[in-house]
């Protein structure tokens, strides 16, 4: 059977969709081994795979990150993005290629399996392809891949058509590859040289080019189209489909018999320290409104919630297979996940999302039709009132979500994952 190694950086968001990742191929008969932070040893044992740790040095406690990185606090847009990937995913690489290096000299390793953030696989993909396993980006994040036809990653800005577009993308790659991220740039080519000897080709950022294969977790229909995307790109749709739950429902369920149109709001399990970002707003922006506000806190206990008008209920997780067929609109801070969870059913979004990969995520929402971008991850009340009602009187928002959601339904999942792994591994070359 292969053997394959998972390798992933220690945050929530992350870790979630390659935990589903290794269940599905232990299910499949193959050997897995994961290597990320001690806080998901238990997680990961209970999909089946082998635990490996990540070096102490870079290992964190991911449930406040902000308490790990005091320094990232009131970072938002392209300064918390360029700090975030200089301190949470640059700096550890030299680490996590070491720990790659063990884990390949421990066994016969027949692919790695890493996603876009864990930088030290930019380092590892740099090596002559005899030298190292098959590698294979996992696209847990929006496609971040260079193209004539798109903005740099993490501008969050959407496409332009025709010539006038590609002479915009060029200028703007320019100022991100030598100015924005100029810096980081420059650290990631040093990195490369010194763990490998090796040069890195290309920009950083779009180093998913760089694997032997990158699968996609989303489909064509919400990713930007690119005139010039490469052939070792698969779309296979998200890893997460909406399963029956068998999770206890709430009291007041019963609520939701169709009478008002329902609105759900959700900060995620990860950027939910502060309800107040907008969850809160959003309770605020719609009290008066003939809806009814469905909060769910990610696992913050409900306590941490203000008094709640009579319109609104709450739950700390609720089970997205029943709620969302019953759901008008979703307001969220634009998680990959969550966001094709919505599209899944053909619910139209509000996102207010620009950390981390949200301002990449928010960004395809408006250019696929499917959703508001509120442009801002603090929205105020008057603003999210304004696009709540508009995408509950516009159906073009549902009828683009709807679209988006079939191509989901249809699309192979992890299944297309199987495919793209066992032809990679039938034509590798034995690596030296």
């Amino acid at each position: 059977m292969p053997s394959l190694l998972i390798a992933c950086t220690p945050v929530h968001g992350h870790v979630q969709p390659l935990l589903a990742v290794a269940r599905h191929l232990i299910g499949h008969g193959h050997r897995v081994r994961f290597l990320t932070g001690e806080r998901y040893r238990s997680a990961v044992e209970a999909t089946g795979a082998e635990y490996l740790a990540l070096p102490r040095d870079i290992d964190y406690d991911d449930s406040d990150v902000d308490a790990a990185f005091p320094d990232r606090v009131g970072r938002t847009g392209v300064a918390g993005i360029r700090w975030d990937v200089e301190n949470i995913f640059l700096a550890p690489a030299p680490l996590q290629l070491a720990a790659l290096d063990e884990a390949i000299a421990a066994e016969q390793t027949d692919a790695v399996l890493v996603e876009s953030m864990f930088v030290g696989a930019v380092a590892l993909v740099s090596r002559p392809r005899g030298e190292r396993p098959p590698v294979v980006n996992l696209g847990i994040i929006p496609l971040g891949l260079s193209s004539v036809d798109t903005a740099p990653f993490g501008l969050g800005i959407a496409p332009m058509p025709g010539l006038r577009g590609r002479i915009r993308n060029r200028a703007l790659r320019f100022v991100a590859e030598h100015v924005i991220f100029g810096a980081l740039q420059r650290s990631a080519q040093r990195m490369v040289r010194e763990t490998t000897g090796h040069e890195l080709e290309g920009f950083f950022l779009g180093s998913a080019a760089l694997a032997d294969a990158v699968v996609q977790f989303t489909v064509p229909e919400f990713e930007y189209p690119r005139s010039d995307l490469p052939e070792h790109v698969h779309f296979v749709g998200p890893v997460a489909r909406s399963r029956p739950s068998s999770a206890a429902l709430p009291e007041w369920w019963g609520d939701l018999d169709g009478s008002r149109p329902v609105v759900h709001v959700t900060q995620g399990t990860v950027a939910n320290a502060d309800l107040g970002a907008l969850i809160v707003p959003t309770v605020e922006a719609l009290a008066s409104d003939d809806v009814l506000v469905v909060v769910s806190t990610g696992g913050r206990p409900l306590t941490d919630l203000p008094a709640l008008p009579s319109n609104v209920r709450a739950a700390e997780y609720l089970p997205y297979d029943a709620l969302l067929p019953l759901t008008d609109v979703v307001v969220t801070n634009g998680g990959y996940g969550g966001v094709h969870y919505a599209m899944e059913h053909g619910v139209p979004l509000v996102v207010a999302g620009t950390t981390e990969d949200k301002i990449e995520v928010s960004a395809r929402v408006a250019w696929s039709g499917v959703g508001i971008d509120l442009r801002t991850e603090r929205p105020t009340t008057d603003a999210v009132r304004r696009a709540v009602r508009t995408a509950l009187a516009d159906p073009s928002y549902r009828a683009a979500s709807e679209r988006v959601g079939a191509a989901i339904r249809a699309s192979a999942g992890l299944d297309g994952l199987d495919e793209v792994l066992m032809d990679l591994i039938a034509r590798a070359p034995a690596a030296g």
